[in-house]
């Protein structure tokens, strides 16, 4: 079960493609100035993930007049994840959780993903959101075990409202 709301969200340090190559983003670090949306997706190149951050990069303007910053998470390396967004347009700053360490942290990795499948792959995280304000704090969460279901942006916006 995800990690609930009032629950300090716990730090991590993921890496990004930014212009000059790899980047150490700290969540620690961007705590403070405004609140944070954590989305957790299954794998890029996929369906449902593709129109998740697609979504979200053509409202990146409404996230931030909610003095949201956006951080869209998945195990893939960050070669594949900048790959995926320079084909698709995502202008989400994607972090690379390559060893699970965070989709475990958040208590959003699977066992086993989608065995039905044959896949079995341990640690790859569920579709997930996390808001997290100022103080570090969750103050909203949502996890599917149905890596098809999207997660509610409705509350996630209202959420975000009512933070300022």
């Amino acid at each position: 079960m995800a990690l609930s709301v009032g629950t300090q969200a716990p730090d991590f340090e993921l890496t990004t493609l930014g212009a000059e190559g790899p980047e150490v983003v700290k969540l620690s670090e961007q705590i403070g100035e405004g609140n944070i949306l954590l989305l957790f997706v299954p794998m890029a190149f996929t369906g449902v993930c593709t129109t998740e951050f697609c979504s979200v990069t053509s409202e990146l303007s409404e996230y931030a007049d909610l003095n949201a910053e956006v951080f869209g998470i998945s195990g893939d390396n960050p070669f594949a994840q900048q790959n995926w967004a320079e084909k698709e347009g995502i202008e989400i700053t994607l972090l690379s959780d390559y060893e699970h360490t965070a989709a475990e942290a958040y208590d959003v990795a699977y066992d086993s993903f989608l065995p039905e499948k044959n896949l079995h792959m341990g640690g790859v995280p569920k579709r997930s959101a996390f808001v997290i304000d100022k103080d570090g704090v969750i103050q909203y969460a949502e996890s599917s075990d149905n890596p098809g279901d999207l997660p509610n942006f409705d509350a996630i916006k209202e959420t975000l409202k009512e933070l300022g």
